[in-house]
């Protein structure tokens, strides 16, 4: 009850018992923010009792409070959402009647106030089941979550459904083009379609608007010669141990890399060379456990990498004999600090952030680039993590001997169409003079 008088400002700031209770819990007023898409009345804050983010909300006369147990204010938000929607839930169970202030529960009348923001997680609870089910990809979800609360929410969130005219989709694309590619933006333009077909067939929307043209420009990842691959990993080896060069204040600001972490790791060449060998994406890198990697040897020695499902595609990866070794050598290093079980993690184990990890590893090889000038290709694509796998998928197709797409696209959990747009589209004639130039031998006749 204190608190809700002092936030009215019925209790003067420098009252002596308020000011005893402010010092604990009462909320930070610079720390104070509303979540988008959702009444006034619910938002986040901080108090001098925790480091982390506060849930507050008043629904039917009564407050609502939970701790969002993060320091991280984007997922604090999304973090209070989930909670109103629960808060909701049990005042629901507890009065038979939804809030006054929620929208109308006929949606199709013109009382119904819903907004983009509401619809938007919706079709989020949607979507989360059609994972559990097994009809979506988690790593999919993910990306819908972070195209919403990045850019899509913060513009719509508040506002109904109507409010998303052919003009504001305009608006919306020509800010997100000064700093993201085509294929971004049609990406970003496809999740706001979702909401708005969501918000068409519950009945909040007669019919969607109509949506920007966007021509989506593909263009190659950026993959390295096998002379540059070999120059990159020698790098990186010969880099082990060394710290930046750079101010580690200014790194810490401006990378978040902490102290620690920006002595370049052995992993790194690790990462290089098994991603190259082994034809896995950079996530893959922050999931990959001891327990996903079984080594097999008959005929062919290689490794079985049973990763989680990404993009829908679930079937096991096998890998070059190149990728044996590789892991050989991570085991060991891992056995020595006792971080070689099933359930540990190949890459830096001791970071239990896995985002931060994959962050790191990116800082370190953006250094070995910058010391290798190799930043860039030939034709001035940017290179980045996700160039090894391309390399991986390009070195096959070039060297590969009688390979068909179809079982590289399968093995590298990807479509031959990606494959032939992306990927093949690097390979020239020359570079396979030589099956270009080959003729099939008659059979000796009997």
């Amino acid at each position: 009850m204190l608190m809700h008088l002092l936030d009215q400002g019925r209790i003067p700031a420098n009252d002596e018992a308020a000011g005893q209770k402010r010092e604990r819990t009462v909320p930070i007023p610079a720390t104070i923010t509303r979540v988008p898409g959702y009444p006034e009345k619910l938002c986040v804050y901080k108090m001098e009792a925790s480091s982390y983010w506060q849930v507050r909300c008043w629904i039917a006369g009564r407050t609502y409070r939970r701790s969002a147990k993060t320091q991280n204010l984007r997922i604090a938000l999304r973090f209070a959402g989930a909670m109103y929607e629960e808060w909701l839930a049990q005042n629901y169970k507890m009065t038979g009647a939804l809030s006054v202030q929620e929208p109308s529960a006929h949606p199709g009348s013109s009382a119904s106030t819903i907004t983009f923001g509401r619809l938007a997680e919706q079709l989020f609870a949607n979507e989360q089941a059609r994972v559990g089910r097994g009809e979506w990809s988690a790593g999919s979800l993910q990306v819908l979550r972070n195209r919403l609360d990045t850019f899509i929410l913060p513009r719509w969130g508040s506002a109904g459904p109507g409010a998303v005219s052919y003009q504001s989709l305009l608006e919306f694309t020509n800010a997100l083009s000064k700093q993201h590619s085509t294929i971004t933006i049609s990406q970003y333009l496809v999740a706001v379609r979702k909401v708005l077909r969501h918000a068409v067939a519950s009945g909040h929307l007669e019919a969607l608007p109509e949506f920007p043209k966007v021509k989506v420009v593909t263009k190659s990842r950026g993959a390295f010669t096998p002379t540059e691959y070999r120059r990159i990993i020698r790098q990186a080896r010969s880099m082990r141990g060394q710290r930046h060069p750079d101010s580690g204040a200014e790194i810490r600001i401006k990378y978040k890399v902490r102290l620690k972490e920006q002595v370049m790791p052995p992993e790194l060449a690790w990462a290089i060379g098994f991603m190259v060998h082994g034809f896995i994406r950079p996530s893959d890198l922050k999931t990959l456990k001891h327990r996903h990697v079984e080594v097999v040897r008959g005929e062919h020695t290689y490794l079985r990498l049973n990763l989680p499902e990404t993009k829908s595609h679930g079937k096991p990866i096998v890998t070059m004999y190149s990728a044996v070794r590789i892991y050989e050598q991570i085991v060991q290093a891992n056995a020595l600090k006792g971080r070689a079980g099933p359930d540990d993690y190949l890459f830096m184990p001791h970071l239990r952030d896995r985002h931060y990890m994959l962050a790191v590893l990116s800082f370190h090889l953006n250094w070995v680039l910058g010391v290798t000038q190799l930043k860039q290709g030939a034709h001035g694509q940017p290179r980045s993590m996700y160039s090894f796998r391309h390399s991986a998928i390009t070195f096959r197709l070039l060297y590969g001997q009688g390979i068909d797409l179809l079982t590289l696209a399968r093995n590298a959990r990807t479509s031959v169409d990606v494959i032939n747009t992306y990927y093949a589209s690097t390979v020239t004639g020359e570079q396979n003079i030589g099956l270009l130039q080959s003729r099939r031998t008659r059979k000796a006749k009997a």
